[in-house]
């Protein structure tokens, strides 16, 4: 036996795997070792578990040979003594693959998914998810659940957070950037396999509400849905995860239609498909499968590879395979497919860590840097009326929840990192600012109620400036933590609307996981400065555009509602048969009105038909003005690009970053198509004054959709094009598709 697994092991160290390496080579390995293995080992790779309860049973079952991947694990040494029982204690030695929930950072914790979707930057994107990576493979992991491609337009649904927001192009340059940032551009040590999710609609979960199920037809599916994860497969995402939601009847984890058919089938992905937590199981209580058994069958036949907590597959499918249910070349594809990651990831010839070296990686000066950067580039400026940026010598009161909340700051998610290491807005004021912050709470929590603020107004009154920094805890969202209220909780409008009355300035800044509905807060306060919660460095990154240090640049990734009434409400929805045209709201209406549309149009008679903030808002400190916005031709063919010409000025008096977007709206097609749909965007930095001719080429490619016939194609027509600083500006010009 020991002789054996020698042999094995060596021939996957001369394996190690470059980005050169031709896949035909890694599957010639991968089948080799197939070959030699029971049908137990198989399955045994199918098994994911995670570590916890008594490690000693848990040491056996990989002794075993029943575990193919561990999550939950972080600790160096205890990893390392597992993959010495899998490499030296089994009969074939194959390492473990481990995994962990590495979704905003490690230790270093960035802002949140839906904060650095608010950057508009897939460079940093990549560069924050390299760091992550280098710090989470030096103590052993290497599989992240991230990034998360839900498209998500509803905020009530916590896992809002996670994700890049409403719009489906954005979602895939930000999934690019991740996969390229875990993985990295070449294979080496801190390559951490990225695992696409979920699979697929989990963002339409009907009421907002977590774990519900989706109705997305197969047009809505194809269009919207599913690009962002087709994106991230061209990008070469390892592995991908199936979703807990039910579309139309079908649990994904046995949705064959969109696992083998549209994932595997149409688009050739060959990595690995886990299941989420138990969401085999779970197929029990969707009324889909009968028993475990069932499930475990369902899903492997529609394509899932591993199993995540279930003990579906290690418990059931060697009696299938006996009694003729399952065919074993079903198991062997699976296994297949996780062989294959391992050996991609160079697992056979280094399953081990050192030690001595995994602490060292943690917080490195140019982590933070990435952090505090990141956090800087996803605030959005919302409302200023020239209070900020501030000056020099303000006596400044800071007062609110989030002022000095390490836990909360860092958001949800966030299993490694440490609020000690946490700068908080309150330590960064004091530092930038001796001898002139006074900081009086007002609130200690977001929930908490209070009558009375009688403390913090006076304290405003003696300041010349008031900072109130407010929000929701980190546990409020995220998965499970679905709102049908979203207002500021507890007393904090209550507290903002006592410091107006001083007639100080007050500066809003809101950390939050969602976009709340603040417009009742806004008159309240002179400036609001929005993150969503920024990780380890949102003190200092907060404290340095409120004083004008940095210019705020980020820009609303998902649509700001008015009420919570308007969900859900996203800026690339279809034409309406009567869309809007004029408002008549409900306090215009005369007494006995006729009962007549009288002449309304698609809008609420309460709120209008407008939310607060648009997709792609954000203000600066600066103004830019767009001009001369021109096409290269008037018609194209499907083949063609389309050349973009504008000029953008900054027209304002300090230099600033605008991200500047284009939008498209295809007139007529054999589907209704949506009003507009964000093609291009790109970050453009100008001195004060300074001006540019900015070109942009727009292959007409990216104008095609799955229409009426199931094919996805550009169609022949008219069309629009928008040069814009957000999805509600701007003035078309025309085009025409041959």
């Amino acid at each position: 036996m020991r002789l054996t697994k020698q042999f094995l092991f060596l021939t996957f160290a001369v394996l190690a795997i470059s980005c050169g390496r031709k896949v035909s080579d890694v599957d010639k390995k991968v089948n080799d070792l197939l070959s030699q293995m029971t049908l137990q080992e198989k399955i045994g790779q199918m098994n994911q578990i995670s570590v916890g309860g008594d490690v000693s049973n848990f040491a056996g079952a990989i002794r075993d040979g029943q575990v193919g991947s561990i999550l939950n694990e972080v600790d160096p040494v205890k990893i390392n003594e597992y993959q010495r029982i899998a490499v030296e204690e089994t009969r074939l030695g194959i390492p473990l693959l481990v995994a962990r929930d590495v979704i905003h950072g490690f230790h270093t914790v960035f802002p949140i998914p839906l904060g650095l979707a608010a950057t508009f930057d897939p460079q940093l994107v990549e560069e924050v998810a390299r760091v992550a990576a280098i710090e989470a493979t030096a103590q052993g992991i290497r599989w992240t659940f991230s990034p998360m491609l839900d498209i998500a337009r509803d905020p009530r649904w916590g896992r809002i957070a996670e994700g890049s927001g409403e719009d489906p192009y954005l979602d895939a340059r930000m999934a690019e950037a991740m996969v390229y940032g875990y993985q990295g551009r070449t294979s080496d040590s801190t390559s951490m396999a990225a695992c696409i999710k979920h699979f697929v609609g989990y963002g339409a979960a009907e009421g907002g509400r977590d774990y519900n199920s989706t109705l997305i037809p197969e047009n809505l599916l194809r269009n919207v849905y599913l690009p962002p994860f087709e994106a991230a497969v061209n990008a070469g995402a390892m592995t991908l995860m199936t979703s807990f939601n039910d579309n139309d009847g079908v649990p994904s984890t046995g949705n064959k239609h969109v696992v083998k058919e549209i994932l595997r089938g149409e688009w050739g992905f060959d990595g690995l498909v886990v299941t989420d937590w138990n969401s085999m199981g779970e197929m029990i209580n969707h009324g889909f499968a009968e028993d475990r058994p069932d499930a475990a069958k369902k899903a492997l036949e529609a394509g899932v590879d591993m199993d995540m907590m279930t003990y579906g597959f290690i418990g059931h499918l060697e009696e299938m395979v006996r009694s003729g249910e399952v065919k074993e070349s079903q198991i062997d594809a699976a296994v297949r497919n996780i062989l294959r990651i391992k050996v991609k990831l160079g697992l056979f010839e280094h399953p081990y860590i050192n030690v001595e070296a995994a602490e060292k990686v943690q917080y490195a000066p140019e982590h933070l840097a990435a952090a505090q950067k990141s956090a800087e580039e996803s605030a959005i400026l919302l409302k200023n009326d020239g209070t900020l940026p501030l000056k020099e010598g303000l006596r400044i009161l800071v007062t609110g929840p989030m002022a000095d909340a390490p836990h909360d700051q860092l958001g949800t998610w966030v299993f490694d990192g440490e609020k000690s290491h946490t700068v908080t807005p309150l330590k960064a004021l004091q530092e930038r600012f001796p001898g002139k912050v006074t900081y009086v709470p007002g609130l200690t929590y977001s929930r908490q109620e209070r009558d009375n603020f009688s403390d913090v107004v006076a304290a405003a009154r003696r300041a010349d400036v008031v900072l109130a920094f407010l929000g929701e805890e980190s546990i409020l969202s995220g998965e499970a933590h679905s709102l049908a209220d979203l207002n500021l909780i507890g007393s904090q409008s209550e507290l903002l609307k006592a410091l107006r009355a001083t007639g100080k300035p007050v500066v809003a800044s809101i950390m939050a996981g969602r976009p709340l509905t603040i417009e009742r807060d806004l008159e309240n306060c002179s400036a609001m400065l929005y993150s969503f919660h920024p990780g380890t460095m949102g003190g200092p990154a907060i404290v340095n555009l409120l004083t004008g240090e940095a210019n705020p640049s980020g820009k609303t990734p998902v649509t700001f509602l008015r009420t919570v009434g308007q969900a859900p409400m996203y800026y690339n929805h279809n034409m309406t048969g009567r869309p809007y045209s004029g408002e008549l709201l409900m306090k215009d209406i005369a007494l006995e009105a006729g009962q007549t549309s009288l002449g309304n149009t698609s809008y609420y008679l309460d709120y209008g038909a407008y939310p607060l903030f648009p997709f792609g808002f954000g203000l600066s400190y600066t103004s830019f003005e767009y001009s001369g916005i021109s096409l290269d031709r008037q018609e194209y063919r499907a083949e063609d690009t389309i050349g973009i010409t504008f000029t953008l000025a900054n027209t304002g008096s300090r230099e600033g970053t605008e991200v500047a977007q284009v939008y498209v709206r295809d007139l007529v097609g054999s589907i209704a198509r949506p009003v507009k749909e964000l093609k291009h965007f790109e970050r453009i930095t100008l001195a004060a004054g300074e001006s540019r001719t900015v070109k942009v080429e727009l292959p007409v490619s990216s104008l095609a959709f799955f229409g009426l016939d199931g094919s996805r194609k550009v169609e022949p027509g008219k069309f629009q094009l928008w040069v814009a600083g957000d999805s509600a500006s701007g003035e078309p010009v025309e085009f025409e598709v041959e």
